[in-house]
């Protein structure tokens, strides 16, 4: 290696470890929301507000299948996390190898599976049918470039075990920068609509994933495994999959959950479906800090209970929750007072209802912003620490909540249903973390202190 782009976090100041972890993985993550941002703008602006709404309609079937793959790789960071803290790097080596191969299986059978079930996730949905060909058409291109996608999101999560969230980044930006280009000729320039702006996408995940590869084989020893050790092992694969099966159900059920808001959304007009769709490209914006944190957490405390290190796990949880805290009191006025304007740069003047919808709701979830960064913050320390069943509990207290409340509130107040949804969403998935963290049972799951 010409540097040491790995990095040991069962040694230094825990806050700051997790800020400067989490830093780079931020500014990643809102880069990587860009794709989806851009898609949406540039169809919003260039096409239709249909076509907004087409794009919008399609992202938790999306997430439903692309959600079980990320959930194996999340098991799988765990593993190396663990082994990479204890300084087992036999097993290290051995867990990406068998990474590799869950990766890629699961990909190509989800993105098989994804494809042939388009039509009819949109059709359960009840997806309009002036919207449902272009969603389907999104949706099928998506899925063909699965591959791209995981293997991107695989070799992110094993670098962030390693304690290097440096390297996805920048592959990322790349790519980021490539999309927002293609969208534009696809769109602007080619006239495809929305298949232009999923094909865009496709070839800039392709790019960062090959991309990033290609990068860490040649930076770090560790990935440079001979083809004759390249092979899965049983005891880490059977690991990998009994912590990744719980993460990628909670992916699923939180799929669900939107899903099931989705249906209900459906039944208002364009007007509303568009009015969600921006709020939620926003609010994805919104939780990246959150969500960058929680991964650093994860990281950091899967390393250090790997190493033993259970009070510093607790001394990195309890700042986390502070900066979380923090962030969010910062952006409850911003997105309050503000997200009209933010709103205004995904529609057209003429489309003055979306954006008059689009603020209540940023008004409604903006109030429960702390509780939000609570999931991902009490989520992920769980998940490092070896507590894996506890997230996916928390994935079924969010299918319960936010179906149950979307479909009474959005008979008794309308649209504004919706997003009350969300809100109590979080406040109930949040508490039930922080219950969990608090109550210390899952001090003893580490996963390389006992046999499967």
């Amino acid at each position: 290696m010409s540097r040491n782009i790995t990095r040991d976090m069962t040694k230094g100041h825990p806050a700051k470890l997790i800020l400067r972890f989490s830093g780079p993985m931020l500014i990643g993550n809102i880069f990587q929301q860009l794709y989806n941002m851009v898609d949406s703008i540039v169809v919003g602006k260039f096409v239709s507000k249909d076509a907004l709404a087409a794009v919008g309609a399609t992202g938790s079937s999306v997430f439903l299948i692309f959600g079980l793959t990320f959930g194996l790789s999340a098991g799988i960071s765990i593993v190396i996390s663990q082994y990479f803290g204890a300084g087992d790097h036999q097993r290290v080596r051995k867990s990406i190898a068998t990474a590799t191969y869950i990766i890629l299986l699961a990909a190509v059978i989800m993105g098989v599976l994804g494809y042939f079930a388009s039509r009819p996730l949109l059709e359960l949905l009840g997806t309009p049918v002036e919207l449902i060909d272009q969603s389907e058409r999104y949706m099928k291109i998506c899925f063909l470039g699965i591959l791209g996608t995981a293997s991107y999101n695989g070799i992110a999560a094993i670098l962030r075990a390693l304690g290097d969230s440096i390297t996805p980044l920048i592959f990322l930006i790349i790519a980021s920068i490539i999309n927002v280009v293609l969208d534009l000729v696809f769109v602007i320039a080619f006239h495809w609509g929305v298949p232009g702006v999923a094909i865009a996408t496709v070839i800039s995940q392709f790019i960062s994933g090959i991309g990033c590869i290609i990068y860490s084989y040649n930076k770090v020893k560790l990935l440079r495994i001979p083809l004759k050790e390249f092979k899965p092992d049983k005891e880490i694969l059977i690991k990998s999959i009994r912590l990744g099966i719980p993460v990628a159900l909670q992916n699923s059920f939180v799929s669900i959950s939107m899903m099931a808001l989705q249906f209900v959304i459906n039944g208002f007009q364009a007007t509303i479906m568009a009015a969600y769709t921006v709020v939620n490209r926003i609010e994805q914006l919104v939780m990246q800090p959150s969500m960058s944190l929680g991964a650093a957490v994860a990281s950091f405390t899967g390393q250090n209970i790997g190493a033993g290190n259970i009070d510093r796990a607790k001394k990195g949880m309890k700042s986390s929750v502070i900066i979380i805290v923090i962030f969010s009191l910062i952006m409850l006025p911003l997105m309050y007072f503000g997200g009209e304007y933010i709103m205004r740069l995904f529609t057209k003047k003429e489309d003055i209802d979306v954006v008059r919808n689009g603020v209540e709701g940023i008004r409604i979830t903006s109030l429960f912003y702390s509780f939000l960064g609570l999931i991902f913050v009490t989520r992920n320390f769980l998940s490092g620490a070896g507590d894996i069943k506890v997230p996916m509990i928390m994935g079924l207290i969010e299918v319960v909540v936010r179906v149950t409340v979307s479909i009474y509130l959005s008979k008794i107040i309308g649209f504004q249903g919706i997003f009350w949804a969300s809100a109590l969403t979080w406040f109930a998935t949040g508490i039930y973390g922080s219950i969990r963290v608090l109550s210390g049972k899952w001090m003893n799951k580490s996963i390389i202190s006992r046999s499967i």
